[in-house]
């Protein structure tokens, strides 16, 4: 496994106005009429990022699965100093740089990724799912453990049931029941991919919990690699 140090480019922005403008700028190139690889079909990869605030450090994890097997084909994390303060809505901006250099240090390419957090099912329809893939290029997908500031009906008991994720009206994408009976994730669309897609894809990965094997993964491995960052042996 492969880790890097994750550096903050020098035009990052480091205010919240600037962040918004940011945000506003590349919502647009938001590609939304993509169906996305077929589920079970390539790689697919997992990241997420793991946080100490009171040391300024941040970890990010990269893991590649086989979209067949869901067995592991590469792995890569990221530590640096966090690169923008605690803003809701803007949590992008915090994770990000790290994400990215994640990513880039896998010796492979990842195919879809996974984010641990919400694309279109954002106040501002750009979430770290939607600008990680607008930046990357690459099919981006979010599945959540919470509906954010969403509704949702509850999805019937069996596995495979869904819900729309609702801003007043608006559909910004599904609570999907992965488990018989257990507590919904919520899926929306990140880039280069529909819903419908979005969801099988979760559904795929997700054999015997409830949270997707690459969240799984990713999430043990950002938090080994931050507690190795801040305690080292």
């Amino acid at each position: 496994m492969t880790t890097v140090t994750a550096q903050t480019p020098a035009d990052w922005p480091a205010t919240e106005e600037r962040a918004l403008a940011v945000q506003d700028g590349l919502r647009a190139r938001v590609v939304l009429d993509e169906p996305g690889p077929p589920p079970g079909t390539g790689r697919v990869t997992g990241v997420d990022v793991a946080y100490d605030d009171e040391r300024d450090v941040v970890a990010a994890a990269a893991v590649v699965l086989d979209a067949a097997t869901l067995s592991v084909v590469a792995e890569a994390t990221a530590v640096g100093r966090i690169s923008f303060p605690y803003v809701p809505g803007l949590l992008a901006f915090r994770e990000l740089p790290a994400v990215l250099a994640a990513l880039e240090a896998l010796p492979c390419p990842p195919g879809l990724v996974v984010c641990d957090g919400y694309g279109l099912a954002h106040p501002r329809r750009f979430g770290l799912a939607a600008h990680l893939g607008v930046l990357t290029g690459l099919p981006t997908i979010g599945v959540a453990k919470n509906p954010f500031t969403f509704t949702h009906a509850d999805p019937a008991a069996p596995r495979g049931s869904t819900s729309p994720l609702l801003d007043g009206e608006e559909v910004v994408g599904r609570a999907l029941r992965t488990r018989d009976a257990v507590k919904p994730v919520f899926v929306s669309v990140g880039h280069r991919v529909s819903l419908d897609n979005a969801c099988a894809h979760a559904l795929a990965l997700t054999p015997a919990y409830r949270l997707p094997e690459t969240t799984r993964r990713a999430d043990g491995l950002c938090r080994r690699a931050l507690r190795d960052a801040t305690y080292p042996s």
